[in-house]
């Protein structure tokens, strides 16, 4: 398992405990004085956020419990849609047919952005610099399977002088359902024809290069990296950040090499200021300095609860989280929501 910060180690409690300080919850209960017990699953790659986010919550209002399971976004649909918990988190918004499972379609849910990142291309490639220069038509060929080995002239010629040894290429991926591969997908299908037609665009893929090994979780793909000389993969910043891990400096769409950073995924969003759960992608958007592989991740909530007062505390929760709880993101390496997104979120919510 790999190493976290605190804030990630949290997660696994039930974030209306102290665990995470030695100070006492105060007395008071939660909004209203309300007590509820809110549970949610999905999205690894909010996990570090809502950590951090949740704990800090808790502390305001301990009457409030909130329990995140970490599980990915394809397991936080089938749960939120089974109803066995009470919110799902999702890197891409349920789509038509996962909408017609639910009993009262698209008019039941509620599908709103809370916060913004970027997926980074990690590796673990002895002597590489830190910030390996990938292009385009390299990275996909690396996990189309077409280049096979770090001492490739097309992985040299990129980073003249890093003197790269003949190592096999490993591709880790992830092998279960997940908004961080619909996101990557998407990216390689922006900018490799080939892969937009051999592979395409989705939370699941059948990964075509030989070398190809799945790992659970944005958690277990950074492990899976770290363990194995010669890996490449892709993981959500936070986790390659808290982890100490390389991440390559990805030409974009302007024939800029740009590192993933708040000021880089913020830069690719403002390309796009109005996204929508149709209309939400904002990979290899234009500018010189946006990162090309940035995304929004979604809760899911239902527009009508049967307990009255739970409805109320998930409410407050995400009001809190898509206004005072942005202040959290920046540090576990996400992007604050561009005010505009904020404001048309809490619009939804309402």
């Amino acid at each position: 398992m790999i190493r976290r910060s605190i804030a990630l180690a949290c997660a696994a409690l039930a974030f209306g405990a102290a665990a995470c300080s030695s100070q006492p919850p105060a007395p008071s209960g939660g909004p209203n004085g309300a007590r509820a017990t809110l549970v949610g699953a999905g999205s690894t790659f909010d996990y570090p956020l809502f950590s951090r986010a949740f704990y800090q919550y808790s502390q305001l209002h301990p009457g409030v419990t909130v329990n995140y399971q970490s599980i990915g976004s394809g397991g936080g649909i089938q749960q939120f849609t089974a109803k066995t918990v009470d919110f799902g988190a999702t890197d891409v918004p349920m789509g038509s047919k996962e909408l017609a499972a639910v009993a009262g379609g698209a008019a039941a849910i509620v599908q709103i952005p809370v916060t913004l990142g970027g997926v980074v291309v990690s590796y673990n490639v002895p002597d590489a610099p830190a910030n390996l220069r990938l292009d385009p038509a390299v990275l996909s060929n690396i996990f189309l399977g077409k280049i096979a080995n770090w001492n490739d002239p097309a992985i040299s010629g990129l980073n003249p002088g890093a003197h790269l040894k003949s190592l096999p290429i490993a591709v880790v991926h992830r092998a279960d359902g997940s908004g961080t591969t619909y996101i990557f997908t998407s990216y390689l299908s922006a900018v490799s024809p080939q892969w937009k037609t051999v592979v395409g665009v989705g939370k699941t893929v059948a990964w075509p290069a030989a070398s190809s090994v799945g790992a659970k979780g944005n958690e277990g793909v950074a492990g899976q990296i770290r363990n194995t000389p010669g890996a490449i993969g892709y993981i959500e910043l936070s986790y390659a950040t808290q982890n100490s891990m390389p991440a390559a400096a990805l030409q974009n769409a302007s024939g800029a090499f740009v590192i993933a950073s708040e000021n880089s995924v913020k830069a690719a969003a403002a390309a796009k200021p109005s996204v929508s759960a149709k209309d939400f992608a904002i990979v290899n958007e234009p500018g010189a300095s946006a990162y090309p592989i940035a995304g929004y991740s979604w809760v899911l909530l239902y527009r009508h609860y049967p307990d009255a007062g739970k409805q109320a505390a998930l409410y407050d929760l995400f009001r809190w989280l898509l206004r005072d709880g942005q202040q959290y993101a920046a540090s576990v390496s996400y992007v604050p929501l561009p005010p505009n997104v904020a404001a048309a979120a809490q619009q939804q919510l309402r």
